[in-house]
Order: C-alpha cells, then sequence, then structure tokens
C-alpha cells in the first residue's frame, strides 16, 4: 500500500487512446518527472495539462499526451493519481510505462486499484465486486444490475440489517448485566418478530439469486428432437449465423454443438444436440449419449417435435428423458399440417409442470420475439428494467447470507424453546458476522486477495 503503481488501463490492443495510470504517494512527483508541461506537482486537482512524456536519459519524446491529475481521497483510489492520456498503439503505451516504472513506480497487480479503493475505504467488497461485473457485463440488464450493486443497493441493505441486528444484540448485553433498569419482560416474543422481519429480508433478497445468477451467467439452453425436426435451423436463427449445418438428411448434427446467444437481452448457452433415435451407427449412437448428457446439464429445454407428423414412440421417449426443468415443446413444420395429438401430448406431460406448448417457424424471426417472452415467463424473470430486485450477484454472497438467515432461525429457535437469553446474543452475533463478510466490513487477508486477482489489470 505504501508503494506507487502504475499500469496501462485501456484494453491491450491498438487504439485511438490509451491510458496510462498512477496511483500512490508519489504518483504526482513521478509523473511530472516524466512529463514535460506544466509542473505536476503544483496543479490544482481534477485539471488536465497538455505536454510530452520525455525520456530524458536518451533525450527523446515518447508521446505527445494529456496529464489528468486527481488528489486523495477525492480520486478512484483515495490516493494521489495521474492518468496520462496516450495515443493509443501498444508499442507508445509499453514504452511510456516502462518510462514511468524506471521513474519509481512498480507495476500494478490485476484489480489492485480497485483493492486500494476498498482498503482505503472509499467502496466496500460487494461494490468492488460489481466493478468487475460491470466491465464483463453482456446485457443492459447485467449493467444496470453491476451499477445498481456498484452505488451501494446492495451495501445499504447490508448495513440496515447489520444495526437493526447490534441493536438487539447490546440491549440484551446491557439488560443481562443492568437487569434493575433494563427489563426482559415480553422482549422474546417482542425480538421473535424483529428477527422474523430480519429473515423475510435475507430470504427476499436470496431467492432472486437463481434467476440473477441465469442472467448473469447463461441460461443452459438444450435444443432436442429426433432427427430432421428443425433444431439446427432453430440454433441458426436464434444466433443469426449459419452455425450449424443444414440439410433434408436426418443425423446430419452428429455431436452438441455450442454458441452463446443474447435472445432480447436474455443471455443463453445453447446446445444443438444430434437427433435422439434408435441406430446402429456408432458415430451417431456418441452424439445421442452426448445429446441425453447435455439434457441433464441444463436449466432449459426446447423440444422440438415434427408438428406435419404425429407424435412417435421416439418423441415420447425424449419427453421421459427430460429431466424436471422449465421446458418449451417447439411444434415445428406445422405449417404444413398439424397432426400431432394435443391430447395425446398433455397426457405424456401430467406429471409435468412449467412448460409450454408452441407453434413455431425455424425461419421466421417472429419466433425469436416468442420464444424470449415464454423464456420470460418461465424463469419468473420478472421486468428487466427493474435491477434493483437482483440483489446477490454470486456465490460468495450468496453463502454468506444463508448463513446470517441461518445463524437468525437460531435465535428464533432458543425463543421458541424457551431457553436463556444468553443464547441469543451469541446467535445474533453470528448474523451479524456474516452479514459483514458479504460487504467486506468483516474479512480475511486471503478471501481479499481471492477476489481481486480475478480482476483484469489496470482496474
Amino acid at each position: 500500500m505504501s508503494d506507487t503503481i502504475a499500469a496501462i488501463s485501456t484494453g491491450m490492443s491498438d487504439a485511438g487512446i490509451g491510458v496510462i495510470r498512477i496511483s500512490g504517494d508519489q504518483a504526482l512527483s513521478i509523473a511530472d518527472s516524466v512529463f514535460d508541461g506544466a509542473d505536476l506537482t503544483k496543479c490544482k486537482p481534477n485539471t488536465v495539462h497538455y505536454g510530452h512524456l520525455v525520456d530524458v536519459d536518451h533525450g527523446e519524446i515518447v508521446d505527445e499526451v494529456y496529464a489528468l491529475v486527481f488528489h486523495g481521497p477525492k480520486s478512484y483510489t483515495r490516493e494521489d493519481i495521474v492518468e496520462f492520456d496516450c495515443h493509443g498503439g501498444m508499442r507508445v503505451l509499453r514504452d511510456a510505462l516502462s518510462l514511468i516504472y524506471r521513474a519509481g513506480a512498480r507495476p500494478a497487480e490485476a484489480g489492485e486499484f480497485t483493492k486500494r479503493a476498498f482498503l482505503n475505504g472509499r467502496i466496500d467488497l460487494s461494490q468492488s465486486e460489481s466493478v468487475m461485473d460491470l466491465i464483463h457485463s453482456r446485457t443492459s440488464f447485467e449493467r444496470k444490475v453491476s451499477l445498481s450493486h456498484l452505488n451501494g443497493n446492495l451495501s445499504k441493505r447490508i448495513h440496515d440489517l447489520r444495526d437493526r441486528i447490534l441493536h438487539e444484540a447490546a440491549f440484551l448485553e446491557a439488560a443481562l448485566d443492568d437487569p434493575e433498569h433494563y427489563s426482559l419482560e415480553g422482549y422474546p416474543k417482542e425480538l421473535d418478530q424483529k428477527v422474523k422481519n430480519c429473515m423475510d429480508e435475507i430470504h427476499a433478497m436470496l431467492s432472486s439469486y437463481q434467476q440473477g445468477s441465469l442472467l448473469k451467467n447463461g441460461i443452459r439452453t438444450a435444443i432436442v428432437g429426433r432427427p430432421n425436426v428443425g433444431k439446427s435451423s432453430l440454433l441458426n436463427l436464434l444466433s443469426g449465423k449459419d452455425r450449424a449445418i443444414v440439410t433434408d438428411i436426418p443425423g446430419t448434427t452428429r455431436d452438441v454443438l455450442e454458441e452463446e446467444i443474447l435472445l432480447n437481452d436474455i443471455p443463453l448457452l445453447m446446445m444443438d444436440t444430434a437427433g435422439i433415435h434408435e441406430t446402429d451407427d456408432l458415430v451417431e449412437k456418441i452424439g445421442v449419449k452426448r445429446s441425453l448428457e447435455a439434457l441433464k446439464n441444463a436449466d432449459l429445454v426446447l423440444f422440438l417435435i415434427d408438428g406435419s407428423r404425429p407424435l412417435s414412440e421416439e418423441d415420447l421417449s425424449i419427453l421421459s428423458e427430460i429431466p424436471s426443468v422449465p421446458t418449451l415443446i417447439l411444434f415445428t413444420k406445422s405449417d404444413l399440417k398439424t397432426c400431432v395429438d394435443r391430447e395425446q401430448l398433455k397426457d405424456a406431460l401430467a406429471n409435468r409442470q412449467n412448460y409450454r406448448i408452441l407453434e413455431v417457424n425455424c425461419h421466421d424471426e417472429e419466433t425469436v420475439s416468442i420464444l424470449s417472452k415464454e423464456i420470460q415467463d418461465l424463469f419468473l424473470l420478472g421486468n428487466l428494467q427493474n435491477p434493483d430486485q437482483y440483489l446477490i450477484s454470486n456465490d460468495r454472497q450468496k453463502y454468506d447470507m444463508e448463513e446470517a438467515e441461518k445463524s437468525l432461525g437460531l435465535v428464533r429457535k432458543s425463543i421458541e424453546d424457551q431457553m436463556s437469553e444468553d443464547f441469543y446474543t451469541s446467535d445474533l452475533m453470528d448474523a451479524y458476522r456474516y452479514l459483514g463478510y458479504v460487504i467486506g466490513e468483516e474479512v480475511e487477508d486471503d478471501l481479499v486477495d481471492k477476489v481481486f486477482s480475478d480482476f483484469c489489470m489496470g482496474k
């Protein structure tokens, strides 16, 4: 933390502009030693200055730049920061960075600028994680959720819960130490309701995790059906390109093809599987086996049935292999003539929930809109314009929230069992501690290192 660090903070490829960031106690003096323009050590904060980066040892200009000056604590890291806006060629940036290293800065580690922002108290751990979520966001929804977290949406909720829990723990300690002035008569019932309210809030946040995780990481979607029912055509339609070979010959697809696509801002990890059917062909058998394995790992199944033909035993057999996940049963080729016995299909679906039956055209753009709406309904994704409801964004946060909920549950169990008030405090403080882990107010060094090791360089 006492070192002054530097790194390229823009993408590692040629561009119009490239930014080099320097942060630390010596940022102003180091930057000034390589800058020919204004005296950066005397410049006002939040100002921009034109000049050149100069290699004094070799008597040459390295680049024409702008220098942006920020004084701590009103900066990203709460330290003094100088950013050089250079020309974006990688050779230029590397030579400029080498010059800054020779002047006394050291290379920043991955995520070290944001790590310093966290350690210096500018942002908490959940906000730090949202920085990388924002950088890696693929959809506008992910961007909105990450920005909501960065603005402290989750932090505010956690702080409020911790304050309420700590208040009750402090009251208990005071009452146990000074029973003459603090009465516990009727308090267990009052505490039970307060703890229940906290648990309800935590449960509501946890309930959004599955939907939020799917929208962040992508919904694993298996396209299954008999050979030649339109699986590859559907994949090509949804992806907007000829990803899969399409012919009239059954069994063209022999393996599982994977494609990541965005369906109206819903990320799908598409798996186009080989046609599932009985076959003596060795290669096709392997493809069928892999198709069945893909089914087991799917979050969503698109089950295609040739709508121009009656249901076959193979259709019903495939249906029996589909796990209990949201399923869209799609009748293809039904524009020719719908021959599927819907009652027979409904009988086969008697014990299933969370499915839809649709007629689609695998070559019609309208199918994309229809499927995106149905997927949104199946996963109860709600209004994608309201990201504030998706608060828990990763497994670490989920685990700590679950542990906090369990600890509060133990408080209610102690109250129900009419145990001594001493037991309440211990579990209340456990809940307080686990909620602190979520935002990093109670955190181990190795966890901090792990969180920031996943960051990109220069951030």
